[in-house]
């Protein structure tokens, strides 16, 4: 009888964030709330394909790592040992660690880069996949740019052609006995170099074919200062990192005893929020200006939400605030009236939530919604208020998570595109049907948020992925 293949994941994390300008090593840089080394720990962990993680570390921070697994539950991380001097050394360490454990015949490895966080599912699961039929897996994307060969002097020595060249990414997978064997040729070769794992095997077992799999521009590696930014605009785009969802029994199970607080509850977003969580068992309190009197520009009206909650309920669990105007208009035209008021909804309210109900969200180890807008990435003419108001509110969820994040209350911020909501016909009157997101999926997502452990995120909700191919 032979023996069940099993998948493993090697999350190649041995880097160092000297290129960075950091004293920690790379991978543990915060990007979209979470670590590079989270995200791309999720990445591996959470695929159906992958039955077990091992986390190659750079030496001395291994503590990190394991304090990351136990506090997210990664169940199947069996370990967490030190990488090597070379990224060769490190995969080398990787291959004893596995063939002690398992015969190496029938394991299937994947070895993937720390610090390429944006890796999708379909990368991973084609690379295994393509083991059924090849013993080596490499996965790279066409060059947009014309790649030329320099001589010692710069001058060009020559420029292939770009129809024939692509540009390599990570993972490459392996069967394990094969990895082992092009290693252990490499080992008596006393001139070996390489700089990753399919030219070692490229070079001492060239009879095995090494198929490519098509990569991902996303699936970029997080090397220089400017990756760290472009990673972080590249989750708030893709949406690749959003939680997963629920079958209707977990939402139920989720919800079992709750209580939520919902400002702004009366109609659009919020009032879609109340209703899903409702209609998954949770005691849901909604307050706004049309059916309660409460203006969230008033410190003593959240006070008072709060109390009223507290005595309903007993305890709150989550908080959202989808309350919000969207006065329009040339600032230079704008009265000082509607000045105060659009910063008082927009920008204070949320201050005047936060801090209002914090004591109620420690007390449940709770969770902190709050709503942003496209335009905070990038002010609009004809709504500056608005827009100035909800970039502070994104800065306002990434403070508050790295302030809370000790005491276990999480935060985290919704951006949804354009959406069919009473506040957008309102200031844009109709707009042609199908182009706009339906509130109800921007609630799905939101209480989707609310149940994840995950802080400090901005997520977008989109009707398409950006960057899908067509």
């Amino acid at each position: 009888m032979s023996t069940p293949v099993k998948n493993v994941g090697v999350l190649l994390a041995g880097g160092v964030g000297s290129r960075v300008g950091l004293d920690i090593p790379k991978q543990l840089i915060k990007v979209a709330g979470k670590t590079l080394l989270e995200h791309t720990l999720v990445a591996l962990h959470d695929h159906p394909d992958v039955d077990e993680v091992l986390v190659m570390m750079t030496p001395g921070h291994t503590d990190a790592v394991r304090d990351i697994v136990r506090k997210a539950g990664f169940e199947k991380v069996t370990a967490i040992l030190e990488g090597g001097e070379t990224r060769n050394a490190t995969t080398q360490r990787a291959i004893d660690h596995l063939s002690a454990q398992h015969d190496p015949a029938s394991v299937r490895i994947l070895l993937h880069d720390a610090v390429r966080p944006l890796v999708t599912p379909r990368i991973i699961g084609e690379c295994f996949a393509a083991l059924a039929d090849y013993p080596a897996v490499d996965v790279a994307i066409p060059s947009a740019d014309t790649i030329i060969e320099v001589a010692p002097d710069d001058t060009i020595r020559s420029i292939p052609p770009r129809a024939a060249l692509r540009r390599g990414q990570t993972p490459q997978a392996f069967r394990l006995d094969v990895l082992a064997r092009a290693y252990e040729l490499a080992d008596a070769d006393p001139d070996f170099t390489a700089t990753d794992d399919c030219s070692v095997v490229l070079r001492y077992l060239p009879d095995e074919p090494i198929i490519v799999v098509h990569g991902d521009d996303r699936n970029m590696k997080v090397t220089e200062p400017i990756d760290v930014f472009i990673a972080d605009k590249l989750f708030q785009l893709t949406g690749i990192d959003l939680p997963r969802g629920r079958d209707e029994a977990g939402y139920a199970e989720a919800f079992k005893g709750k209580t939520m607080v919902v400002f702004g509850g009366s109609y659009g977003i919020g009032a879609d929020i109340a209703a899903l969580a409702s209609s998954y068992g949770a005691t849901v309190l909604s307050y706004s200006r049309s059916t309660t009197g409460t203006d969230v520009g008033r410190r003593a009206d959240i006070a008072a939400a709060a109390e009223d909650a507290i005595t309903k309920a007993g305890s709150i669990d989550f908080v959202v605030n989808t309350a919000g105007v969207l006065p329009r208009g040339s600032l230079l035209e704008t009265t000082e009236e509607t000045v105060y008021a659009a910063t008082d909804i927009n920008y204070l309210g949320p201050i005047f939530i936060a801090q209002e109900f914090y004591p109620h969200l420690l007390a449940s180890k709770g969770s902190l919604l709050l709503f942003t807008s496209s335009s905070y990435t990038r002010g609009r003419g004809g709504y500056s208020l608005y827009s100035s108001a909800k970039a502070a509110t994104v800065n306002l969820t990434q403070a508050l998570a790295d302030e809370w994040a000790e005491d276990g209350v999480r935060v985290n911020c919704i951006n949804p595109e354009r959406t069919a909501t009473p506040m957008r016909t309102k200031a844009f009157g109709a707009e042609p049907p199908g182009t706009l997101l339906e509130s109800e999926a921007v609630a799905r997502t939101s209480v989707d948020v609310l149940l994840s452990d995950q802080s400090g995120h901005v997520y977008d909700v989109r009707k398409d992925d950006p960057f899908a191919l067509d």
